[in-house]
């Protein structure tokens, strides 16, 4: 078994930028978000364990065994502090690392994360996690997108030969499996809210308020030390559906960072 598949970005200096996925997902879901931030700062892109270029790699399972092998992988690279910020269950498994590694993680953006709150559309990411040929792709992904999300020429051709690579869609049902042992009823497993509220890096989570996956919390259910926008009329996909906004909720956690 090797690490967790990574890409660095860019010739910028100083701390650099890691960004995780979402659950189904590659890297690619940050190719709308990258180009708005790669002058700016060090960028390393990762292909969580079981997904992309890394099918095969250490961690496979769960959010819990994805943070640690990437968080081994990081260091194993001399890459010892880090902003980070993750989508969807990269969310969770960013978050996860910041609560094992406060000291190296400097600022944490938490886009439509994973782990806030028990509710979850199990279900709809059932259907996800089976999908494979491009129509499948195409109706499933709008469901889980806003209506206003523009998706590139050959993005959902591209994500079925993905999904075709030998092992893939094994790698994808076992780790819905991990994420929902007993069934799609039970929902998903929360992450301890006061270990949320004791990490000491800037914070900064956002949400579409149509989110057909993940349902949108209010303020009342965040962290209190969450800097938590809210944007109208998106939905799930929000580094495809924003980028912009994305981009500026990085860019403004780490600009905050010590």
């Amino acid at each position: 078994m090797t690490g967790p598949a990574i890409r660095r970005l860019g010739k910028a200096e100083g701390t650099p930028l890691v960004l995780l996925h979402g659950f189904g997902g590659t890297m690619r879901t940050w190719n709308k978000v990258f180009p708005l931030l790669v002058n700016e700062l060090p960028l390393i892109l990762v292909d969580l364990p079981g997904h992309g270029e890394s099918i095969e790699s250490d961690g496979r399972g769960g959010a819990g065994k994805m943070a640690k092998a990437i968080l081994a992988q990081l260091n194993g690279e001399g890459v010892d502090a880090f902003h980070l910020g993750g989508h969807s269950m990269g969310g969770a498994v960013s978050a996860l690392i910041a609560m094992r590694a406060p000291e190296q993680v400097k600022s944490l953006t938490l886009v439509a994360p994973g782990g806030m709150a028990s509710g979850i559309n199990a279900g709809m990411l059932g259907i996800y996690a089976k999908a494979s040929a491009p129509e499948q792709l195409r109706e499933i992904v709008r469901q889980m997108a806003g209506p206003n999300v523009a998706f590139p020429e050959g993005y959902f051709e591209e994500l079925s030969k993905l999904r075709a690579a030998p092992g893939a869609m094994d790698a994808i049902g076992a780790t819905y499996q991990a994420m929902f042992p007993e069934g799609a009823s039970e929902g998903q497993g929360v992450l301890p809210r006061e270990m949320l509220q004791a990490l000491p890096m800037p914070i900064a989570m956002i949400w579409g308020d149509a989110d057909s996956v993940l349902p949108c919390p209010t303020s009342a259910d965040v962290p209190v030390n969450f800097d938590f926008t809210v944007i109208a009329g998106a939905g799930h996909m929000l580094p495809e559906e924003t980028p912009e906004l994305v981009a500026e909720a990085l860019r403004k956690a780490a600009s905050k960072a010590p």
